[in-house]
């Protein structure tokens, strides 16, 4: 029999830890706490290549994806060729849409291609 803050405990305590809270071990696998596999960035391949289609002479595309300087360019582009830089959108557009999201993702967001 243990005595607990002057009280007898007069019940069996299997597990000593239970009294020492420095020495219990969690064996149970808990949802709430388990790691998760590292979260990877969203792929913008699907809005990229849909604007680039759509509206690619305003490079929208190309600021969506991080690249300022190329997105300058390409508005640029279409207003010095009236319009017709604008084809080089629409080809981006279907490449990207064709690409996988891990080598679009690998491509264009990890390293950072600007052009095709």
């Amino acid at each position: 029999m243990k005595i607990v803050l002057g009280f007898p405990l007069k019940f069996a305590i299997f597990n000593q830890n239970y009294l020492n809270p420095h020495k219990m071990e969690n064996t149970r696998n808990e949802t709430w706490n388990t790691p998760q596999q590292p979260m990877r960035p969203e792929s913008k391949r699907i809005v990229a290549g849909i604007l680039a289609i759509l509206i690619g002479s305003l490079g929208v595309h190309k600021f969506i994806l991080g690249y300022t300087r190329e997105g300058l360019l390409q508005i640029l582009l279409t207003v010095i060729t009236c319009g017709i830089g604008s084809i080089v959108s629409f080809i981006e557009g279907i490449v990207y849409l064709t690409k996988s999201d891990e080598e679009f993702y690998q491509t264009y967001q990890v390293n950072k291609r600007p052009w095709f």
